[in-house]
């Protein structure tokens, strides 16, 4: 499998921080890599020297054999990027915002005409091609920057955050979308904090964090690798938040147990060695300790978000 993106020692630094540190990667051509971060770990900086925005510090990387440093003009061409923010025209129609990036590309009206129609009709945004875009809602809005990024049938595409925002039918529209593009044998980078978004898509992952990617691999391999024990979650009738914090404090001081935490107003959640098997115990525990029955009982392997959160921790970031 050839590789489409190669990191080496791409490194950025600012005044004030090291955003990006000495990153090595290898990103195969044709698939949908993953690129997963807290806020401030340093995925959009390293996006933005990868679509010639930033100049690294030092390092450098291949984009389908082309130098970042010395062959930036051609890796422009080769390229199409969806940022975080929504960057359109008010004042003009859907049609004439995507026609804005088709003709900057300079590509012909001939090619473009049907092309823009056919993306449109994909996002189920062709009813409202000669609409105004002022009048469009942020999901609406989104859509169409997805749009923009691709309508020069870019071989690379980075899409940063596509989905914030978006209800829950748009996403699934959008995750559509993008997988088209896989299948015709694009490069995908995909950035997202939707842990379901980032599982059902990726066919590879890496974790940054502090300017470091801390695993790679497979969203299964990751959940194999870095998954530990299971996770149990049940509901507690009738109790408040400090006997609910009370439970938990009892959980997390269980040998057996990771970690525990209220969710909600009345559910408890833990991650426990040997979940499923131990259930039993957990209950009877529970039982003795606090008199209380552990209500509305799921179990469940770990998930991507479970990988996460034990990766780069549980504080928040700004």
């Amino acid at each position: 499998m050839s590789t489409g993106i190669e990191l080496i020692s791409l490194t950025k630094k600012f005044p004030d921080l090291t955003a990006v540190d000495n990153i090595n990667l290898k990103i195969r051509k044709g698939h949908l890599f993953g690129f997963l971060g807290p806020n401030g770990a340093g995925k959009s900086t390293t996006i933005n020297m990868l679509s010639t925005v930033l100049k690294p510090t030092s390092g450098t990387a291949n984009i389908l054999g082309y130098d970042l440093i010395h062959d930036s003009q051609k890796i422009k061409s080769l390229i199409g990027v969806c940022p975080q923010e929504i960057v359109m025209y008010d004042y003009l129609t859907a049609r004439e915002n995507i026609e804005l990036i088709a003709r900057l590309h300079k590509i012909p009206k001939s090619e473009y005409k049907e092309h823009i129609d056919e993306l449109l009709g994909k996002m189920k945004l062709l009813d409202r091609a000669n609409s105004l875009v002022k009048g469009f809602s942020g999901g609406m809005k989104r859509r169409i920057n997805v749009l923009m990024a691709v309508i020069h049938n870019p071989e690379i595409i980075f899409f940063d955050e596509p989905t914030a925002g978006l209800d829950p039918q748009s996403r699934r529209v959008v995750w559509d979308f993008i997988k088209d593009f896989e299948k015709d044998n694009k490069t995908i980078i995909l950035t997202t904090h939707n842990m379901e978004e980032a599982d059902d898509l990726s066919d590879n992952i890496a974790i940054i964090d502090h300017g470091k990617i801390i695993a790679e691999g497979s969203p299964q391999q990751l959940k194999g690798e870095h998954g530990k024990g299971d996770i149990i979650e049940f509901r507690v009738f009738n109790h408040s938040l400090e006997e609910r914090e009370k439970i938990v404090s009892f959980l997390n001081g269980n040998s057996d147990i990771l970690w525990a935490k209220s969710l909600g107003k009345e559910r408890i959640v833990f991650n426990a060695y040997d979940g499923l098997r131990n259930i039993s115990h957990f209950y009877e525990l529970l039982d003795q300790q606090f008199k209380i029955k552990m209500q509305d009982l799921v179990i469940r392997q770990n998930t991507l978000e479970d990988v996460f959160i034990d990766l780069t921790g549980r504080n928040l970031r700004d």
